[in-house]
């Protein structure tokens, strides 16, 4: 007898993945009979895989594209609080429904302003938790994969013995609000180059800048990764490196879930919801003159406040062997 089928719902992006893992990881807990099936985007199957969690990834670039054709037994909501993504759910009629609360539709579960204050990955965790699933937030990690040859780099010259495990230097996101200059992110890459190889990582989209901080740094060719990468060597170059920089991205999430120290640059959009966890981080941020429009074209003032020296010293404190530190640091002042 094929066993009953838990379908997840979760498409959206990469970091929007890895912060559904301790939810993911409660709910094949709580259902160890059943074949726990994630509907995300197809490319963030490998990812999926190392959670431990999904039997298998149903690939879904958007609610509406949800093509479920087998009977399902529990359809859960790790996407949103609907409609589209409810009624997506319901098409597939399960016999149990988990979620956020929408009455309307017969919903059961907490409204979702009741939630929306908590960081993202408690949130879901808490979603759970008022289903009667206990979920623990904490437990993101991933085990790291296997690293292929062509990522294993040589330190660069005059670098300290080592110093091989790369600098990951990331400078896109997905609108202009969270992108930090790139003429600061090669300022920092060449203030960063002792601590070891310095790669600059960005998806197709993203060569040409990731070209130009490259440039700008003093960089060679074959440090420019953007577009070079699956998500699998991505995720094995993050879980190798010494350090990543990134804006409120999906690699910031890729490095806490390997738990490598990273410095993550945050603009229109707080930490509190997308920030680090405890461990070897530091989120940057000015939210005294935050603008706090994520989808805006420029980027946030609360991002432009952020200096490169504050940027570099905090990479310092981060890869400090006896000194990692953590929390949010505004204006000058480091805890």
């Amino acid at each position: 007898m094929a066993a009953p089928v838990l379908l997840a719902l979760r498409a959206l992006n990469l970091g929007d993945l890895l912060t559904v893992v301790p939810a993911l990881r409660a709910l094949r807990r709580h259902h160890p009979d059943h074949r726990i099936v994630l509907a995300t985007a197809g490319v963030l199957a490998p990812l999926a895989a190392l959670t431990g969690a999904v039997d298998e990834v149903l690939p879904t670039p958007a609610p509406d594209a949800l093509a479920c054709t087998e009977p399902v037994d529990v359809a859960v909501n790790l996407h949103g609080a609907g409609p589209r993504s409810h009624q997506a759910l319901d098409a597939v009629a399960p016999r149990r429904r988990i979620g956020l609360g929408r009455p309307e539709s017969g919903w059961p579960g907490p409204p979702a302003a009741e939630l929306d204050h908590l960081h993202e990955r408690v949130r879901w965790c808490a979603m759970l938790s008022a289903h009667g699933i206990a979920a623990d937030p904490d437990d993101l990690r991933l085990p790291p994969p296997a690293a292929p040859d062509d990522l294993r780099l040589s330190p660069p010259t005059g670098a300290s013995p080592g110093s091989a495990q790369p600098v990951v230097v990331h400078p896109g996101a997905a609108f202009g609000s969270k992108c930090w200059p790139a003429d600061r992110f090669a300022a920092l890459a060449r203030r960063l180059a002792p601590l070891g190889p310095v790669v600059v990582t960005g998806g197709p989209a993203e060569r040409s800048l990731a070209g130009r901080v490259a440039a700008e740094a003093g960089l060679p060719d074959d440090r420019v990764l953007a577009g070079r990468t699956s998500i699998s060597e991505l995720a094995a170059l993050v879980a190798g490196a010494g350090l990543v920089v990134s804006g409120d991205t999906g690699v910031a999430h890729l490095a806490a879930a390997f738990g490598r120290p990273s410095v993550v640059l945050f603009g229109p959009v707080g930490p509190e919801r997308w920030g680090p966890p405890e461990g070897p981080h530091r989120a940057l941020t000015h939210p005294e003159v935050r603008r706090g429009d994520p989808f805006a074209d420029d980027p946030d003032p609360a991002l432009l406040a952020v200096g490169v020296d504050e940027v570099e010293a905090a990479c310092l404190a981060v890869t400090a062997r006896n000194g990692c530190v953590t929390g949010v640091v505004s204006g000058t002042t480091a805890s």
